[in-house]
């Protein structure tokens, strides 16, 4: 199976590099930027003023080489747009941005003046304490599966229908509260502290590698722990790159989160083929695209050993500058335990099946930049968790837009983004642990069976010193509600709010801070569970960009 699926994936990848290279030559090899880097904010600013538009959002992390890409395009804007070019906010994210890629955006054009060997001990590092005052919740609950599904809302039948109560159990943990899309890093209640740090080395202009310890203390625990958070090799360039070994990712356009990947869990050991930056092609666009190949845990059930393999990929298409489209897949298959026979393969290509051997989310995601309403964009994704007779089923959506310019200087922006999670999304017969890596959700934070309402709002001093205030509300148990030892689920809900405020210490040290507070009413679906939870972080970070 991993033979057939690097031999494929190579041969696409070769094809497509073939028909096209952005540069005519590739570029230089470069590490990924950090999921949590402000080097995203910078650009999406950046774009907001309309000095970007080459920009493909729905595949992260970034290689540091696409982020000197997207910096030399908004300086070459800026040379044309004079009104801009004297707002000090446009200026300070030009200037902080280059200095967050300054190797890549000197080598981008001349990538022939690469060393043959180059490395960097101690690249970034960042250090944190979390205060956490609170309790995570459980996701585990039995869920009511109707079956007889139609698509998009219409029809019915494509699945049987279940009689009520019959249900599947949602699995997993929400990890840590008020925190999220943390890689898997999670903090107990008590005081917490973390220390990470990376080291870089490059190979001339066509391989670099990365690796990042990190330390862990908790004191409700009495626990320190250290591990490698990422460390990965990689070889190719602008169209083609190979990466080999544990990397975050993230697939989709939401900010808060996304149906198929996130950087949720803990990272996985992958192999990954993608194109770092977007392929033009003929009568189609800009093209990028992701091939993840990993494992899950594993895992023991009432229906033995299950230790299944993990294939993720992404499509990303921008036929005009305004647009973007995205192709996800996300597929639990073989492993351990279950029939890895030919024809149970086959019969989860073609449609899901008590029978087969795989667990499939796929979806279709849309993004729209709109200039007249100074470059707000609209962004939705549809997924499916299974199929049958070919049409998606078992629908969930994440839907949102962002306003990058509230205001005409462009110091303000807002964000608000939706997630309506199916009753049995993430869920599965054949692996009953379903999209879950080391007892967490690798997609939405909030897991299946789940909806959620976020707002963001952020104001900008300068690039380096920022104050957001966040609220959201999520519900669970209004979805698939059944009796559990006759007492029916109640319904939770959960309102939070919290802010943070970044803010420059020294010229390569920065300053986090953050507060957060909620009210969890029926916590774990238990009428009248109360919790109220609280938590503060400190954080010192040094050229984490």
């Amino acid at each position: 199976m991993i033979k057939r699926f690097l031999l494929s994936s190579v041969s696409l990848c070769f094809l497509l590099f073939g028909l096209s290279s952005p540069s005519g030559a590739w570029t230089v090899a470069s590490n990924n930027i950090p999921l949590d880097s402000p080097v995203y904010e910078w650009l999406d600013k950046l774009a907001g003023y309309g000095l970007i538009k080459s920009d493909v959002k729905g595949i992260r992390p970034f290689t540091r080489a696409e982020a000197a890409r997207l910096l030399l395009e908004a300086e070459q804007n800026l040379s044309g747009n004079p009104d801009l070019a004297v707002s000090s906010l446009v200026s300070d994210l030009l200037v902080e941005t280059r200095k967050a890629v300054a190797r890549e955006a000197k080598l981008y054009q001349q990538p022939e003046a690469a060393p043959n060997l180059d490395y960097n001990l101690v690249s970034s590092a960042r250090l944190r304490y979390v205060y956490v005052d609170g309790v995570p919740r459980s996701y585990e609950r039995p869920v009511y599966d109707p079956g007889n599904d139609g698509v998009f809302g219409i029809g019915h039948g494509l699945r049987p229908k279940n009689p009520y109560p019959a249900s599947v159990m949602q699995h997993g943990s929400e990890g840590t509260p008020l925190v999220e899309n943390n890689e898997g890093v999670i903090y107990r209640r008590g005081s917490n502290g973390e220390f990470r740090f990376t080291t870089e080395l490059y190979a001339g202009r066509w391989a670099a590698a990365l690796v990042e310890p990190m330390a862990l203390y908790a004191e409700g625990d009495s626990m320190f722990q250290a591990r490698i958070n990422k460390g990965y090799v990689k070889a190719g360039s602008d169209a083609i790159e190979l990466e080999v070994g544990r990397d975050a990712n993230w697939l989709g356009l939401g900010y808060r989160g996304n149906i198929t990947l996130t950087n949720n869990a803990r990272n996985f050991d992958q192999v990954k083929l993608s194109s770092p930056e977007p392929i033009q092609l003929p009568w189609i666009g800009a093209l990028k695209y992701s091939l993840i190949f990993a494992r899950f845990d594993e895992v023991a059930t009432t229906r033995g050993i299950r230790h299944p393999y993990f294939f993720a990929t992404k499509l990303s298409v921008k036929p005009v500058d305004f647009m973007e489209i995205g192709l996800n897949l996300g597929r639990q298959v073989g492993g351990t335990g279950v029939d890895n026979s030919f024809g149970s393969l086959l019969r989860g290509f073609v449609g899901g099946t008590n029978n087969d051997n795989s667990n499939s989310l796929a979806g279709l995601e849309l993004r729209f930049r709109i200039p007249c309403l100074r470059n707000t964009e609209v962004y939705g994704e549809f997924s499916g968790e299974d199929a049958a007779s070919f049409w998606p089923i078992v629908e969930s959506y994440t839907a949102g837009f962002y306003i990058p310019r509230l205001t005409a200087s462009g110091k303000d922006d807002f964000r608000f983004e939706y997630l309506f999670g199916n009753a049995i999304l993430y869920t599965n017969g054949t692996f009953p642990q379903g999209y879950l890596y080391h007892n967490q959700p690798i997609g939405h934070s909030q897991g299946g069976a789940a909806q959620e309402f976020f707002f963001r709002y952020s104001h900008w001093f300068t690039a380096r010193n920022n104050l957001a205030i966040e609220y959201w509300h999520g519900e669970r148990g209004n979805l698939g509600r059944v009796p559990v030892n006759g007492i029916m689920q109640a319904v939770e809900r959960k309102d939070s709010a919290r802010a943070t405020w970044t803010v420059p210490v020294a010229d390569d040290f920065d300053c986090g801070l953050r507060y957060g507070w909620e009210r969890v009413r029926n916590k774990d679906l238990v009428g009248g569970q109360n919790r109220t939870n609280q938590l503060v972080s400190i954080q010192l970070n040094y050229r984490y960009r």
